[in-house]
């Protein structure tokens, strides 16, 4: 199952997620200069990004808005970024945050696991309810795609809603995660963890290990890394044994070059060098010693 690669990966590359929320704006002047097409800048920087980076991060989560907000050549370097992630033996997580129902749903399943825009894992709101998530199953169910729901986002406005509690003084993101919880059960990799795991941000410490308690089987796509204001301490008590989740940064690596003055003519060079780092820094957090 797709799990299992995933929980590999994390075993041999460490839990960094890189994020390639790739905005025009990040990519240096010196690749803008080479391209009229925003899209082909936006591609070459991924590419010396990806080839920095494989053999040391976990996976690659493409945001797919940053692509969409520069039209078709957006789009076309959104299929060629997830066509090189797979092309270098590497995983991709697309978070697109699908959410609908019926036969719409069908077609998101069907343009992001088949196709031009096909990927590895996808994220799903399930705020529609539980049926928003049954067009994905059958790809869940031949084994080479996985899904992770959004239970406890790291945004601010997380508690307008997912903190309403019932009249037991449950919350609603635990009602969800019990829900994704029970469904992912029945997928359940060699690795002991399912192929549909969930979205938990590192943002939120004082609940991490209770979550991590809860959902045994679930593995986690930890965001709020770096520039959110989470740290090592907070992503690694998601984690088991150091496994069971990865941790996204996307503008703490992607911009890590604008720290030094040379930072744009190796830019690469200084993506790596966070990716070490903060794999260092998640390890150290969970007690992890890499040999």
């Amino acid at each position: 199952m797709i799990i299992d690669e995933l929980y590999y990966n994390v075993k041999e590359k460490g839990n960094v997620c890189v994020g390639l929320d790739t905005s025009y704006d990040y990519v240096p002047e010196q690749i803008k200069n080479k391209y009229t097409n925003p899209g082909e800048a936006v591609l070459e920087f991924n590419k010396k990004i990806i080839d920095a980076v494989a053999d040391s991060a976990a996976c690659f989560k493409v945001q797919i808005a940053y692509y969409e907000a520069l039209g078709i050549d957006g789009m076309i370097a959104y299929k060629n970024t997830l066509k090189y992630i797979k092309e270098k033996g590497c995983l991709a997580i697309s978070d697109i945050k699908r959410g609908d129902i019926a036969d719409t749903a069908k077609m998101y399943a069907k343009a992001h696991f088949e196709g031009d825009f096909e990927t590895d894992f996808i994220t799903l709101s399930p705020y529609m309810g539980m049926d928003s998530i049954d067009p994905y199953l059958k790809y869940i169910e031949e084994g080479r795609k996985g899904v992770f729901i959004l239970v406890r986002t790291s945004n601010r406005g997380y508690y307008d809603f997912q903190e309403i509690k019932d009249e037991n003084g449950t919350s609603l993101f635990y009602k969800v995660g019990d829900k994704v919880s029970e469904l992912s059960n029945k997928y359940i990799g060699k690795c002991g963890y399912s192929s549909i795991g969930a979205v938990v941000g590192c943002t939120h410490r004082e609940e991490s290990k209770l979550i991590r308690e809860r959902y045994k089987n679930m593995f986690f796509l930890i965001p709020g890394y770096g520039a959110q204001g989470g740290g090592g301490l907070d992503a690694a008590s998601y984690l088991k044994d150091g496994n069971g989740g990865v941790v996204n940064s996307s503008r703490g690596i992607l911009l890590a070059y604008k720290k030094y003055e040379d930072g744009s003519k190796n830019f690469d060079e200084y993506a790596r060098k966070e990716v070490l780092r903060m794999r260092e820094d998640i390890e150290n957090a969970a007690g992890i010693c890499r040999g």
